[in-house]
């Protein structure tokens, strides 16, 4: 990455992290979205060679050198001989995080930021990508940057040097999310899981590269919201800055007129945003900045 992205970069003041994430809730929801994924695979896809599953591929005399977990207790029994037994390996799956990093996902009103929530949401990603032998890659929107598949260690390793870098600073020059989706379709050549975390904020660009990604592999949004982008409280008159493109807007929030049309407005372009990834054929599931988003995002993921 050039010193020039890196100053596009900043860790947010108020950053926090994503909060507490039990080891055994990460692993259930890791569970879940792994089995949404597998299920992109076609079954003539397998992994190379044999290795731990659930489908028998081999049952043969134990020879020197084998894994002794793999004894078989009753054809060893029925013939006499030691028998092994091998599996047919889980299937490969690759799985595409597209995380957004613009200035707008430095805000939040609640509990924390939403780069936060998408922070923790990244963590149970990488958690269900790289079980069994699978593969992460990441790529993200704002600052654009990217991480090639890769598995194990390696790659959460790389995920989480990448989050230490934060979100843009205000005011940069963003795209959105469309030109990230366009690289990754035209990288990811085999069915697998795309993964993205965004806002969703500014125009609806993106929804035809989604539904093309969706063609392909399986698609799961998760927009991150925050109450304050919902409606406005009474609060005198508030001077604001749009995060991605510096613009300076003056409103009066005592007037009640203005609020009715700003959560009006609001409702309505979040409606905007379910319908595009409806049509694309994306799951979707929305968390917000406040209350417990791990539970949220199980509750979704049932």
């Amino acid at each position: 990455m050039s010193s020039q992205d890196h100053s596009s970069l900043r860790v947010p003041p108020a950053r926090q992290g994503p909060g507490p994430t039990p080891a055994a809730l990460v692993d259930a929801l890791a569970l879940s979205l792994a089995r949404r994924g597998a299920g992109a695979l076609p079954g003539d896809r397998l992994a190379p060679g044999v290795g731990s599953g659930t489908e028998l591929a081999q049952l043969r005399p134990y020879q020197l050198g084998d894994d002794v977990r793999q004894l078989d207790p009753a054809a060893s029994a029925r013939t006499g001989t030691a028998h092994v037994r091998l599996q047919v390996p889980e299937r490969i799956l690759t799985t595409w995080l597209v995380l957004d990093v613009s200035a707008s996902m430095a805000f939040g009103s609640a509990d924390r930021l939403k780069s936060d929530v998408a922070e923790g949401v990244a963590q149970v990603v990488a958690r269900a990508a790289t079980r069994h032998g699978g593969r992460l890659a990441v790529c993200t929107a704002g600052v654009e940057r990217m991480l090639p598949p890769r598995g194990g260690p390696h790659a959460k390793l790389g995920l989480r040097k990448l989050l230490e870098e934060g979100v843009s600073v205000d005011g940069t020059a963003d795209r959105g999310i469309a030109p990230v989706l366009h690289k990754v379709g035209r990288l990811a050549r085999q069915p697998g899981l795309v993964v993205v975390v965004s806002d969703f904020r500014g125009e609806l660009s993106w929804q035809r590269l989604l539904r093309a990604l969706a063609a392909r592999h399986r698609v799961v949004a998760v927009e991150i919201r925050d109450p304050r982008e919902e409606r406005l409280e009474p609060v005198g008159r508030l001077a604001l800055v749009d995060p991605e493109t510096g613009a300076l807007i003056e409103i009066d929030t005592s007037r009640s007129r203005v609020r009715e049309r700003f959560a009006a407005a609001a409702e309505e372009e979040r409606a905007g945003v379910a319908r595009a990834l409806r049509h694309a054929g994306a799951d979707h599931i929305v968390l917000s900045t406040r209350g417990d988003w791990l539970r949220a995002l199980g509750r979704a993921l049932r």
